[in-house]
């Protein structure tokens, strides 16, 4: 058993490895938990006590196959969560994910089971990501961020980068959603802002919103 403390730690180095090849820094896990190197240091050493991080100076923080399991179980309970507060409590996605951090904790096994079966065993939350299985693994897709788009390609949205809730609220003030068809009018070479089609209307987004939208190339 895990304290919502180590959870957390867990989950966000699980978060770090998955955009990087190469041991986690403490800084990197501090900056990304809001919170002080030494108290990295001394949960990373509870954490390799338990077998679920490895941590070899100079080289960082990986997690074992074991530590990869706990997390996965964790992000797991989380997207099924915000999966139930949009299809059976009518939240919209930028208000699921406060509720679905405090949701995730929940330790029974059993009640995550029946949930992913009430819900039809999902494969995707709200944001796009994919939700693991109850072994662990994951259903990836090929993706790209819209900002990596040319003049003239079209592609269907799949996934956010940001899922706070002030850029969803932003995306859906633009239209901007799951499943919808975006196509790039123009890039602009100073700022690499983009001018796209959606829904039928042709609006200008900033490199930094176009570099939190995933999209899948058509």
């Amino acid at each position: 058993m895990f304290s919502q403390t180590e959870e957390n730690y867990i989950k966000a180095i699980y978060h770090l490895d998955s955009i990087s090849s190469k041991g986690i820094s403490t800084n990197a896990i501090a900056k990304k938990l809001e919170t002080k190197a030494s108290s990295v240091t001394d949960m990373i050493k509870k954490l390799s006590e338990k077998k679920v991080v490895i941590y070899k100076k100079y080289q960082g923080v990986t997690l074992t196959d074991f530590g990869k399991k706990t997390a996965a179980n964790i992000i797991r309970k989380h997207r099924l969560w915000e999966v139930f507060l949009v299809e059976k409590l009518n939240f919209s996605w930028d208000e699921v994910h406060e509720v679905a951090e405090q949701l995730e904790h929940i330790k029974s096994p059993k009640l995550i089971n029946e949930l992913d079966a009430l819900l039809d065993y999902p494969k995707r939350d709200p944001h796009g990501d994919p939700i693991p299985d109850k072994d662990g693994n994951l259903q990836t897709i090929e993706k790209s961020l819209l900002s990596t788009l040319q003049k003239g390609e079209i592609g269907i949205c799949v996934g956010v980068d940001d899922s706070s809730s002030k850029f969803l609220k932003f995306l859906d003030k633009q239209g901007i959603a799951l499943g919808k068809e975006i196509e790039i009018i123009e890039k602009e070479p100073f700022d690499e802002s983009l001018q796209i089609k959606i829904n039928g209307q042709a609006i200008t987004i900033s490199n930094k919103v176009a570099n939190n939208i995933y999209i899948q190339k058509h």
